[in-house]
Order: C-alpha cells, then sequence, then structure tokens
C-alpha cells in the first residue's frame, strides 16, 4: 500500500501540517520526527529494539522530488532497528509502528541525513519526508540455528558486556506457554549458569547485554532444558521456554592477554575440573565452553621452560581431546574432526586422537578414512580391542555400501540394455518400413516402364 504523490510542498508549512496531524516522537520533543498515521496497523505488538524489521519506504525532498522508493526496486528493505543501522529517524519511527501500518516521516536534517546531505541527491541542511510500510518483524537471532531469539525491551548503557568468566547479577522471569515458573534476582559465572538452574541460553546470551538492559530471550529446547525438560519447574522434554532478563550489573573476568603465564597454568586445572563434571552429567555444550576456555588461555603459550612448556602441551591436548568427546555426544562431527587434527599436530602418535576422529569419519559414512584411523590406534596399540571392532565394523560397512553399489549399477546396466536393445529393435522396424516402401516404389515404376514400350 502506498500514498505516494510527487507534489510540491513548502517547509514551514509542511512543518505545521505535520505538527498539527501528526505526532512527535523525538524523546526530547523537538519536533525533529513527526509521524502522521495513514493506515493503521493490524497487529498491537511493536518491533522491538535489534529486532529484524522489513519495510517498504519512499523518500521525498520537501519540494516534492522522490530520491528514493524501495517499491519501484520492487525489494522491500530490511534491518535491524534500533542499532544504529539506518537513520536516526527510521530507527525512531520504525519502533512506534504496527505492523501493516503506513505512515509518513517528517525528519529534520538532524535526524536524516545532516548538514552534509546525499551527493547529487538531497541538498545539505535538508528536511526530507519518509512515507514508510511496515510489512513485517521478528528477533535477532544470536546463534546461527535460531535456537535463541533476543528482543530487546530496554536498551542498555554503555557499550562494555560481560565475557566468559564473568560475573553477573541479574533479575529474571521464565515463563512456559505463558505460566511463570521462575522468578529471582541470582548472581553467576557467565559459562556456569547451568550450577544455579538457568539454561544454556540465557547464559550464552550474557556478552550479548549490556548494563540496564531488559531484553525478551527466546530459547529452543537445545538451548532451554533440553529433551530431559525440568520437572521441579513442570516443564516437560522439548518444550520452547522465554526467559525476561534484566542485567542489573557485571564485573568482567580478566582478558588472556590481562593473564600472565603462570595465572593461566594454574587456574587450567579448575577449569578442566569444571568441565569433567558438566561432561558426566551430560551437559556437553556447558563442558565445551570450559574445555574452549583452556584453550583460548594456553594454544598461543610456549612456557619459560621444558617442564613448562610440557604441562601446557599436556592441557591443550586434553582440551582437544575432550572437546573432541563432547562433540562426538552432541553429533557435531566436523568439529570432532578438526579438534583431532588439532591434538594430531602436536601428538602424532595420540591413540585417542586417531580413535575418536575414526568414530567421527564412521558417522559421516567415511569408512575407507576411518578404518585407515582405527588402523593407526592399533599401530600405536596392537591390545586395543575396541579398535579392531571398529575395523569390522567399518570393513562389513564397505561391503554393504560396495553390495548397493552393485546392485544400483546393474539396474542401471540393465536400464541401458534394454534401451539399446528397444533402440535396435526400433531401427530395425524403421529399416523394414523403408525397404518395404522402396521396393513398392520400383515395382511401380517398372510396370511404367513395361506399359510405355512399343508392342
Amino acid at each position: 500500500m502506498t500514498t505516494d504523490r510527487d507534489s510540491p510542498m513548502d517547509g514551514p508549512v509542511t512543518t505545521a501540517v505535520f505538527a498539527a496531524k501528526g505526532v512527535d516522537l523525538t524523546p526530547n520533543k523537538d519536533q525533529g520526527v513527526i509521524k502522521v498515521v495513514q493506515c493503521p496497523g493490524f497487529d498491537v505488538d511493536r518491533p522491538m529494539i535489534g529486532d529484524r524489521v522489513t519495510v517498504h519506504y519512499t523518500g521525498k525532498l520537501l519540494t516534492g522530488k522522490k530520491f528514493d522508493c524501495s517499491r519501484e526496486r520492487k525489494e522491500p528493505f530490511c534491518f535491524n532497528v534500533g542499532k544504529g543501522q539506518v537513520l536516526k529517524s527510521w530507527d525512531i519511527g520504525v519502533l512506534s509502528m504496527q505492523r501493516g501500518e503506513v505512515c509518513t516521516l517528517l525528519c529534520k536534517p538532524e535526524y536524516a541525513y545532516g548538514s552534509a546531505g546525499n551527493p547529487d541527491k538531497i541538498p545539505p541542511n535538508s528536511s526530507v519526508v519518509f512515507e514508510m510500510e511496515l510489512l513485517g518483524f521478528e528477533g535477532e537471532s544470536l546463534t546461527d540455528d535460531g535456537g535463541i531469539v533476543r528482543r530487546i525491551k530496554i536498551k542498555g548503557d554503555g557499550y562494555s558486556q560481560p565475557n566468559d568468566g564473568a560475573s553477573v547479577d541479574v533479575y529474571l522471569e521464565g515463563r512456559c506457554d505463558g505460566r511463570l515458573f521462575d522468578s529471582r534476582n541470582v548472581s553467576f559465572i557467565v559459562g556456569e549458569a547451568e550450577d544455579k538452574g538457568i539454561p544454556l541460553g540465557v547464559d550464552r546470551a550474557m556478552d550479548k547485554m549490556q548494563k540496564g538492559e531488559c531484553c525478551l530471550l527466546y530459547l529452543k529446547p537445545k538451548y532451554g532444558f533440553g529433551s530431559n525438560g525440568k520437572p521441579e519447574y513442570k516443564i516437560g522434554p522439548d518444550r520452547d521456554i522465554v526467559y525476561e532478563v534484566t542485567l542489573k550489573d557485571f564485573r568482567r573476568a580478566k582478558e588472556s592477554w590481562e593473564m600472565d603465564l603462570n595465572e593461566k597454568v594454574d587456574l587450567a586445572p579448575g577449569v578442566k575440573s569444571k568441565g569433567n563434571q558438566y561432561f558426566k552429567t551430560g551437559q556437553y555444550q556447558q563442558a565445551v565452553i570450559q574445555y574452549q576456555r583452556i584453550i583460548s588461555w594456553l594454544e598461543m603459550e610456549c612456557g619459560t621452560g621444558i617442564e613448562q612448556h610440557k604441562r601446557i602441551q599436556e592441557y591443550v591436548v586434553t582440551a582437544h581431546l575432550n572437546l573432541a568427546l563432547c562433540f562426538l555426544r552432541l553429533k557435531e562431527f566436523s568439529h570432532v574432526v578438526d579438534n583431532c587434527n588439532k591434538v594430531l599436530e602436536l601428538d602424532e602418535n595420540n591413540e585417542k586422537a586417531f580413535f575418536r576422529r575414526g568414530e567421527a569419519r564412521l558417522h559421516r559414512n567415511e569408512f575407507s578414512i576411518a578404518k585407515d584411523d582405527f588402523q593407526k590406534v592399533l599401530q600405536v596399540n596392537p591390545a586395543n580391542q575396541a579398535a579392531r571392532t571398529q575395523i569390522i565394523i567399518c570393513q562389513n560397512k564397505i561391503k554393504e555400501h560396495h553390495e548397493q553399489d552393485k546392485k544400483i549399477y546393474a539396474n542401471m546396466f540393465q536400464k541401458f540394455a534394454e534401451q539399446d536393445a528397444k533402440t535396435v529393435k526400433t531401427k530395425r522396424r524403421r529399416d523394414d518400413i523403408v525397404r518395404t516402401t522402396m521396393n513398392g516404389e520400383v515395382g511401380i515404376k517398372r510396370r511404367r516402364r513395361s506399359q510405355d514400350t512399343l508392342s
């Protein structure tokens, strides 16, 4: 829908008309962005800061000259609202709109293109008018798989955010199907929220939040309470949940570059132990966080002597091996291979690395190279019966695969043979028809010749 018309507008008159009909959206009420609703929306919900919004727009100067229009390109425009990705007037205006709403925004230069304008399109210090239609919006996805979606109700202050290991103070409310199941003030360490009964999704969102921010987190089961649910909250398995979280305060942990080597080496055993605890209780994602912390601290360190170097390498190798085991449980097999490769760069005969890489490759149906890995295990340790068993499994899988290929190719060749036979048969039939036709024509010619001869 559009109410676009190319008509000249006078600056003071336009401002007066907008002020009379519209609403000043600016926080300090300086008439920098005045909105007039042309067509109301059909949804009471409005975008929140960070939401991914989709709009159609037409931009005009006060002379009525059009300088931009998404409809003419036949392509809506998408952006994360309230994040400074677009004009200030757009952030302010779109946050006030409902889904389906069409409105006109009168924008002063300081909320639009400023004193510079836009070369060849917008003169310096120009007020502009935008007609906007809000087609839709959705929360900001914090993960590649869409498992954590954030919608910001109140924007936080500053630019600093918690990091892994930071201490955070939050107020949270958890809901499932609208039912409140958790409401409390709580403090925890980022990366260890599970210790306080807080799901992984809340923990993983912390490093995206600012002090004072209040947001809604929509969590899929993987980032909520998983396939086990949470009986104490009367939440069944594989349920989506929503947390409203307010970050009241936080104290950042030291970054790797802020710690000296001895501090990192001294902290590593405790972090490893924490990861092992999570692993034993099936909290593999939480365990991954701990093991990755060790690697971020020590992977690039060499130590000051042979003993310290050896100790550092042992921590790094163990962390990669444990990560490989976690990713096996999580069925993220490419990460298993990557971590095992890292181990083998440091220890070319590591039995566990060959075995776990072989398991990952077997799960990926890479039977031949999986068998090679298990054979390398036996070269390192001929007594490893598990590797022998896996080799037999690989051999059987390879045999099954070959049998399937035989059937596929046999059927394929059979079809080709049938097609060839059909082609030959068709060609023969065509040749017979041609010969019959030619014989008939020869007979007719002979009869004609016999009739043309003198008697």
